[in-house]
Protein backbone atom coordinates (compact mmCIF):
# COMPACT_ATOMS: atom_id res chain seq x y z
CA UNK A 1 0.00 0.00 0.00
CA UNK A 2 0.85 3.31 -0.76
CA UNK A 3 0.95 6.49 1.59
CA UNK A 4 -2.16 7.75 0.48
CA UNK A 5 -3.58 4.16 0.83
CA UNK A 6 -4.06 2.96 -2.90
CA UNK A 7 -3.19 -0.94 -3.73
CA UNK A 8 0.29 -0.44 -5.21
CA UNK A 9 -0.04 -5.10 -5.48
CA UNK A 10 2.27 -7.75 -4.72
CA UNK A 11 5.83 -6.71 -5.85
CA UNK A 12 9.71 -7.48 -4.81
CA UNK A 13 10.73 -6.25 -1.10
CA UNK A 14 13.62 -4.71 -3.43
CA UNK A 15 11.39 -2.57 -5.66
CA UNK A 16 9.15 -1.91 -2.50
CA UNK A 17 11.83 -0.54 -0.46
CA UNK A 18 13.24 1.43 -3.45
CA UNK A 19 9.46 2.78 -3.99
CA UNK A 20 9.38 4.33 -0.60
CA UNK A 21 12.78 5.60 -0.68
CA UNK A 22 12.24 7.96 -4.20
CA UNK A 23 9.12 8.72 -1.73
CA UNK A 24 10.80 9.58 1.27
CA UNK A 25 9.24 7.54 3.24
CA UNK A 26 9.50 4.28 4.81
CA UNK A 27 8.71 0.49 4.40
CA UNK A 28 6.16 -0.46 7.15
CA UNK A 29 5.32 -4.03 7.89
CA UNK A 30 2.40 -3.94 8.59
CA UNK A 31 0.73 -7.72 8.30
CA UNK A 32 3.69 -9.83 8.56
CA UNK A 33 2.37 -13.04 8.48
CA UNK A 34 0.06 -12.78 5.59
CA UNK A 35 1.14 -14.79 2.34
CA UNK A 36 2.15 -12.63 0.45
CA UNK A 37 3.58 -9.77 3.94
CA UNK A 38 1.74 -6.49 3.76
CA UNK A 39 3.36 -4.09 4.10
CA UNK A 40 2.97 0.03 3.51
CA UNK A 41 4.57 2.96 2.25
CA UNK A 42 4.23 5.79 5.52
CA UNK A 43 6.47 8.12 7.42
CA UNK A 44 7.28 6.06 10.48
CA UNK A 45 8.23 9.05 12.92
CA UNK A 46 4.83 10.64 12.38
CA UNK A 47 2.77 7.16 12.80
CA UNK A 48 4.86 6.79 15.46
CA UNK A 49 3.82 10.36 17.14
CA UNK A 50 -0.30 9.12 16.20
CA UNK A 51 0.31 6.39 18.12
CA UNK A 52 1.73 7.94 21.46
CA UNK A 53 -0.62 10.96 21.31
CA UNK A 54 -3.56 8.38 20.53
CA UNK A 55 -2.71 6.46 24.25
CA UNK A 56 -2.15 9.73 26.04
CA UNK A 57 -5.52 10.77 24.94
CA UNK A 58 -7.05 7.14 25.90
CA UNK A 59 -4.59 7.25 29.27
CA UNK A 60 -6.31 11.05 30.08
CA UNK A 61 -9.58 9.88 29.47
CA UNK A 62 -9.17 6.75 32.12
CA UNK A 63 -10.52 7.60 35.45
CA UNK A 64 -8.10 6.40 38.01
CA UNK A 65 -9.93 4.72 41.29
CA UNK A 66 -7.81 5.63 44.60
CA UNK A 67 -8.29 4.09 47.63
CA UNK A 68 -8.70 6.58 50.55
CA UNK A 69 -8.38 5.38 54.25
CA UNK A 70 -10.20 6.81 56.68
CA UNK A 71 -9.38 5.62 60.69
CA UNK A 72 -11.08 5.08 63.53
CA UNK A 73 -10.81 4.16 67.07
CA UNK A 74 -12.91 2.29 69.22
CA UNK A 75 -14.02 4.67 71.62
CA UNK A 76 -14.47 7.37 69.26
CA UNK A 77 -16.66 10.38 70.04
CA UNK A 78 -20.33 11.18 68.03
CA UNK A 79 -18.84 14.23 66.43
CA UNK A 80 -15.63 12.25 65.24
CA UNK A 81 -17.38 9.81 63.96
CA UNK A 82 -19.72 12.32 62.35
CA UNK A 83 -16.55 14.11 60.57
CA UNK A 84 -14.94 11.07 59.92
CA UNK A 85 -18.29 10.34 57.97
CA UNK A 86 -18.69 13.50 55.72
CA UNK A 87 -15.10 12.88 54.63
CA UNK A 88 -15.37 9.53 53.61
CA UNK A 89 -18.76 11.05 51.56
CA UNK A 90 -16.60 13.23 49.70
CA UNK A 91 -14.07 10.40 48.83
CA UNK A 92 -17.41 8.20 47.45
CA UNK A 93 -18.98 10.87 45.94
CA UNK A 94 -15.89 11.75 44.08
CA UNK A 95 -15.91 8.16 42.98
CA UNK A 96 -13.12 6.74 45.44
CA UNK A 97 -12.92 3.30 47.08
CA UNK A 98 -12.53 4.20 51.03
CA UNK A 99 -11.20 1.91 53.38
CA UNK A 100 -11.92 1.55 56.87
CA UNK A 101 -9.30 1.06 59.73
CA UNK A 102 -9.87 0.75 63.29
CA UNK A 103 -7.16 -0.16 65.33
CA UNK A 104 -7.17 -1.67 68.98
CA UNK A 105 -4.86 -0.43 71.67
CA UNK A 106 -3.57 -1.67 74.55
CA UNK A 107 -6.53 -3.64 76.52
CA UNK A 108 -9.29 -2.40 73.89
CA UNK A 109 -8.54 -5.75 72.08
CA UNK A 110 -10.93 -7.42 74.46
CA UNK A 111 -13.81 -5.36 72.98
CA UNK A 112 -13.39 -6.21 69.52
CA UNK A 113 -17.79 -6.02 69.68
CA UNK A 114 -17.25 -2.62 70.65
CA UNK A 115 -14.91 -2.00 67.00
CA UNK A 116 -17.16 -4.05 65.14
CA UNK A 117 -20.62 -1.88 66.35
CA UNK A 118 -18.23 1.07 65.86
CA UNK A 119 -17.23 0.21 61.64
CA UNK A 120 -21.36 -1.12 61.18
CA UNK A 121 -22.72 2.17 62.62
CA UNK A 122 -20.23 4.07 60.28
CA UNK A 123 -21.70 1.72 57.33
CA UNK A 124 -24.87 1.89 58.25
CA UNK A 125 -24.70 5.80 58.18
CA UNK A 126 -24.18 5.90 53.99
CA UNK A 127 -27.20 3.79 53.46
CA UNK A 128 -27.60 2.78 49.52
CA UNK A 129 -24.70 4.99 48.94
CA UNK A 130 -22.47 2.08 48.71
CA UNK A 131 -21.45 -0.92 48.11
CA UNK A 132 -19.79 -3.06 50.86
CA UNK A 133 -16.93 -4.65 49.27
CA UNK A 134 -14.71 -6.54 52.18
CA UNK A 135 -16.81 -6.88 55.24
CA UNK A 136 -15.50 -5.95 58.66
CA UNK A 137 -12.83 -8.63 59.60
CA UNK A 138 -10.15 -8.90 62.22
CA UNK A 139 -6.28 -8.54 60.94
CA UNK A 140 -3.93 -8.83 63.74
CA UNK A 141 -4.73 -6.15 65.85
CA UNK A 142 -7.00 -3.74 63.64
CA UNK A 143 -10.30 -4.07 61.90
CA UNK A 144 -10.51 -3.53 58.17
CA UNK A 145 -14.03 -3.24 55.53
CA UNK A 146 -13.77 -1.43 52.41
CA UNK A 147 -16.25 0.28 50.67
CA UNK A 148 -17.30 1.15 47.07
CA UNK A 149 -19.32 3.99 45.57
CA UNK A 150 -22.55 2.10 44.55
CA UNK A 151 -23.46 3.03 40.91
CA UNK A 152 -26.07 1.06 40.07
CA UNK A 153 -28.17 3.57 42.10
Amino acid sequence: MSDTGEKLGVMKKNDAIHEAYSRQLDLVIVAPNAKPPVARIMDYSKYRYDQQRRLREIKKNQKTVEIKEIRLSPVIGDHDLETRFNQAKKFIERGDKVKISLRFRGRMIVHADQGFEVVNRFIEKFGDDIIVEAKPKMEGRQLFATIAPNTKK
